[in-house]
């Protein structure tokens, strides 16, 4: 009888002992699967983040760094739903792996419009037409408005004549000028279209003023003349670049996919998230939800 309640009581204490490793083992598993859900939540909005400054960069230099930034973090997270799968088949989570599934699901349509967005980002058309606007453009429109200044007419009676031709060619140069900034900030074809039809009647008017002015002005002034027919050439040309950079419109399509279908599956990946990192938290000493 001694003998059979020692055996019994060494049995009970190896099972006790074996269930006990087995709770430990059990538990170590929940912690790491809750510790890579949240590193998974952290990456996901540090991809988010780092897109979103890729869209608003200032710089090309910026808009390459942050796009980089935002795919190596998708890479983490694509990282973390490989290794935080078969933790959760091995816990035999399946409210959970369903819960991973779906966010893994909203996440791959994720990533493939956001290689769309950083793409359009980093080539930053809208921000290089306002440079050329603001930079180039405007030193030529300025450089031609200084080269007929002070214009000397053939004769006394010219005199009103070459004063308005002059003004005209100027105004017409600036009526271009007016229009580039909606232009690059528009993402209506047709009404950029439409614009484009204004800056190229302004170029007629200009290109006339100048054609008529080469028989109203002294000889001294024709080198003047010259002058402000290169600079029209070079604004022209120049403008021709920007409206070919602004028609890409890669900064507007960013911002305006960042603001619409990135957002919405954005805010569907978050919410895959949050559940799943709920479910995980109810998870008790046994492995089974507790309420």
């Amino acid at each position: 009888m001694l003998l059979r309640a020692f055996l019994v009581a060494v049995f009970l204490a190896s099972a006790i002992g074996c269930g006990r490793e087995d709770v430990n083992a059990t538990l170590q598993k929940v912690a790491r699967a809750r510790e890579v859900a949240a590193d998974l939540t952290v990456k996901f909005t540090m991809a988010s983040d780092a897109a979103n400054r890729a869209v608003m960069a200032d710089t090309d230099d910026a808009s390459v760094a942050f796009a980089k930034e935002s795919r190596e973090s998708a890479a983490a997270v694509q990282t973390d739903v490989e290794q935080l799968r078969p933790m959760l088949e091995a816990l035999g989570y399946t409210d959970e792996d369903s819960l991973l599934t779906a966010f893994a699901t909203n996440f791959a349509e994720y990533r493939r419009l956001d290689d769309n967005v950083l793409g359009l980002a980093v080539e930053n058309t809208n921000l290089k037409a306002q440079r050329l606007a603001f930079g180039p453009a405007q030193d030529a429109a300025n450089d031609f408005r200084e080269a007929l200044k002070g214009l000397t007419p053939a004769t006394p009676a010219d005199s009103w004549h070459v004063a308005a031709l002059a003004a005209n060619a100027v105004m017409t140069v600036r009526e271009i000028q007016v229009l580039q900034g909606p232009h690059i900030a528009n993402a209506d074809a047709a009404v950029m279209t439409r614009m484009e039809q204004q800056m190229s009647t302004s170029e007629t008017a200009a290109r006339k003023a100048l054609d008529e002015l080469r028989s109203l002005v002294a000889p001294a002034s024709r080198t003047k003349l010259a002058a402000a027919n290169e600079a029209l050439k070079r604004f022209l040309d120049l403008n021709t670049q920007l409206i070919a950079l602004s028609r890409r419109n890669t900064n507007v399509h960013s911002l305006m996919l960042s603001l619409d279908d990135k957002r919405t599956l954005t805010v569907a990946c978050q919410g895959n998230l949050r559940a799943l990192q709920t479910a995980l938290s109810k998870r008790g000493y046994s492995g089974i939800r507790q309420r």
